[in-house]
């Protein structure tokens, strides 16, 4: 409220103001336990161990527990279904010790009466004054709604599978007979709407989903440019491609870019599990050939020693740009991966070798082996899926685009800031057309030029790279700058 100098003030306003004041009032006499017991969410602290200390009374209804069966009886895995109670004793539980947090995880729940409570969990360790593990402090949301949302959208794509197959079934039967020829093509029309529709509808989900397996953005990087693009073949289908770019503390970088086997949630799967544990391991050991071992063990763990193995190639690197940010050193490790593409500024372009490197997640055991190169002014390093190298650039599989024609392509467009490479690379990717039939993601990494410098004079490719000495001097889904 506000009055003039020399002006009485508002009856009303002084009314309206005791009113607001009273609303807070009434709003501050809730007790913080109060808050704690009747949150939206289930809250829960439990020991080191698991041992559930203290739980609210938000989650005991949702379960349809009592406390005293509860607080100190029970551990957090006992309150999940077998499934769920696997996963935390095998990844939950490890990677919460590793990290000391974790956020959004997908479990069930076991709650009376034999229901199953779709939940998302999040959990953080706290700590003491000198770094001791105290307790671990645990938010569970009800994904219940979300769930029975991921149901729906697979019923109705169920039922547009079967639309299409009776829509089929009905033009021959109008072949056959002229009378039910115009009746079996309204039906046929009427389903095909309804398809669209559906497929429209889970277009939209699958877009939403395939935006959280890459990030929406590359942070800046002292010292380096970064780019970023990324391709999906099909929009039905979720891809497999994915790839990152993260800060590892005290000035030095990490990076990855991979596929996984196959297409749709499943892949969605491998990926986010390749992801999370990439990034968990780089944090433990930034060694790129132990961060593919650590990975190759989780993958086989989770996958192959069950009976259904699953794969991915991936190259994983670290980036330690100097002290004058006049040059960069990169370490990388591949599984399975095409090798990366060095382009320096006089565009002698050549692939990094990195051997011994085989399929990640096939085998118990998997050799890595780390290569190291000093990126300076001007030069760029690029990674890519091979959906760019296997691009059909005539009818048949045996027109390939190639890893030659991609060589000559990038090193053409030295020196090029990495945004200026995946811009190029994406013109040519839609020039393409049909002949781009599987995912493809592309990340650039360079040191920016010191200087603009004019295009330097090709060099004998047959040379030695070593006999070289640099020159000094689309639509990207994603860029760092300097």
């Amino acid at each position: 409220m506000t009055c003039r100098t020399g002006e009485e003030p508002d009856p009303a306003e002084i009314g309206d103001a005791q009113g607001t004041d009273a609303v807070f009032t009434a709003l501050l006499e809730d007790s913080v336990e109060d808050l704690y017991e009747a949150a939206p969410c289930g809250y829960l602290s439990m020991l080191m161990d698991g041992t559930i200390a203290k739980i609210n009374t938000t989650l005991l209804n949702w379960l349809g527990l009592k406390r005293e069966a509860v607080m100190g009886r029970l551990r957090f895995p006992d309150l999940l279904t077998i499934g769920g109670k696997l996963y935390y004793e095998t990844h939950f539980a490890p990677l919460l010790h590793m990290q000391g947090e974790l956020r959004g995880i997908a479990l069930e729940m076991k709650a009376a009466e034999g229901r199953r409570l779709p939940v998302l969990v999040s959990s953080v360790v706290k700590n003491g004054s000198e770094g001791e593990r105290l307790l671990i402090r645990t938010t569970v949301f009800d994904a219940s709604d979300r769930r029975a949302y991921e149901q729906e959208l697979l019923r109705r794509r169920q039922e547009a599978e079967r639309a299409r197959g009776e829509a089929e079934r009905a033009r021959g039967e109008a072949e056959r007979a002229r009378g039910e020829a115009e009746r079996a093509r309204a039906e046929a029309e009427e389903a095909r709407r309804q398809a669209e529709a559906d497929r429209e509808r889970l277009a939209d989900a699958l877009a939403v989903l395939q935006q959280s397996l890459v990030p929406t953005s590359l942070p800046a990087v002292p010292g380096l440019e970064a780019a970023a693009y990324y391709h999906t073949a099909s929009p039905d289908r979720l891809g497999g491609d994915f790839y990152d770019l993260f800060s590892l503390g005290g000035g030095r970088w990490a990076f990855f870019l991979g596929d996984v086997c196959g297409k749709g949630p499943q892949a969605a799967s491998l990926t986010s599990l390749t992801r999370y544990t990439l990034r968990a391991a780089a944090l433990h050991n930034p060694e790129p050939a132990a961060a593919l071992t650590t990975l190759n063990s989780v993958l086989h763990e989770r996958y192959a020693a069950g009976g259904d193995p699953r794969y991915c190639t991936v190259i994983f690197g670290t980036i330690e740009p100097g002290a004058d940010h006049s040059h960069t050193t990169v370490r990388v490790a591949s599984g399975g991966h095409p090798p990366a593409l060095v382009i320096p500024a006089d565009g002698n372009a050549r692939y990094l070798a990195t051997p011994g490197g085989l399929l990640v997640g096939v085998l118990p055991a998997a050799p890595f082996s780390t290569a190291q190169i000093t990126l300076a002014a001007g030069d760029t390093l690029l990674l890519y899926t091979d959906g760019l190298t296997e691009a059909r650039t005539g009818p048949t599989r045996e027109n390939l685009f190639g890893d030659d024609a991609l060589r000559a392509f990038a090193g053409d467009l030295a020196p090029a800031t990495p945004h200026e490479m995946v811009t190029a690379l994406t013109g040519l990717l839609e020039s393409f057309g049909n002949g781009l039939d599987d995912d493809t993601a592309l990340l650039a990494l360079g040191v920016p030029a010191t200087r603009p410098t004019s295009r330097p004079e090709r060099i004998n490719p047959d040379e030695p790279a070593e006999h070289h000495a640099p020159q000094r001097h689309h639509r990207t889904r994603a860029a760092g700058g300097r």
